[in-house]
């Protein structure tokens, strides 16, 4: 993964994630992607091996941005109901641009290598959100009558939800559900006698 800037690596990035964000990653093809960034397939095979591994940068980077933002909200002063609020709008963001055939092809992706480095990227965010909410519990923002491993359990059988065909088409947007899965989450965890 060869990580060093290159303006035609970064113009098979940008086309990349536009092409994919617009149609899927499953419609389009790496020639498409070449012919809409104006290089050859033999540039694009200088820097990415298949199209799995463009679409695992491209997510991978999403992640880490999300991540950025995600510790700055935890980080600040504001009151724990606040930076639920702020979590859900950071969420909203991300979806927000994606399409609804770059939401269905993530979410229902067959692809064993691309399921694995998911699962790995969601495995890291997993842990940092285990020791956030166990503090928070411990500070009386989230109910005491809640088990932390209860909540992982839940966020894990939601991403899960996300991914069935007869929930998915109970909303206009694949993005609808996923606001409604967040709004339960977060809502359904908090402490009302603090934050009423």
């Amino acid at each position: 993964m060869g990580a060093e800037y290159n303006p035609k690596r970064e113009q098979i990035l940008k086309t990349g994630k536009d092409l994919f964000w617009k149609y899927g990653f499953k419609r389009v093809t790496i020639e498409e992607v070449c012919k809409e960034a104006g290089v050859s397939k033999m540039t694009y095979y200088k820097f990415f091996p298949n199209k799995i591994e463009l679409v695992k940068i491209l997510m991978n980077d999403i992640l880490r941005v999300s991540m950025d933002k995600y510790k700055l909200i935890m980080a600040s002063d504001i009151p724990y109901p606040e930076k639920v609020v702020a979590l859900i709008h950071l969420k909203k963001d991300q979806i927000e641009h994606m399409s609804s055939e770059f939401f269905k092809d993530y979410v229902q992706s067959d692809d064993p290598e691309l399921i694995s480095y998911l699962q790995q990227l969601s495995g890291e965010s997993m842990q940092m959100f285990t020791d956030d909410f166990r503090k928070a519990q411990e500070n009386g923002d989230i109910r005491k009558d809640l088990k932390i491993e209860f909540i992982m359990y839940m966020m894990n059988h939601l991403v899960e939800m996300a991914q069935n065909d007869a929930l998915i088409n109970m909303y206009e947007e694949p993005q609808d559900l996923v606001m409604e899965i967040t709004n339960f989450l977060f809502y359904g965890i908090l402490n009302r006698e603090v934050h009423t």
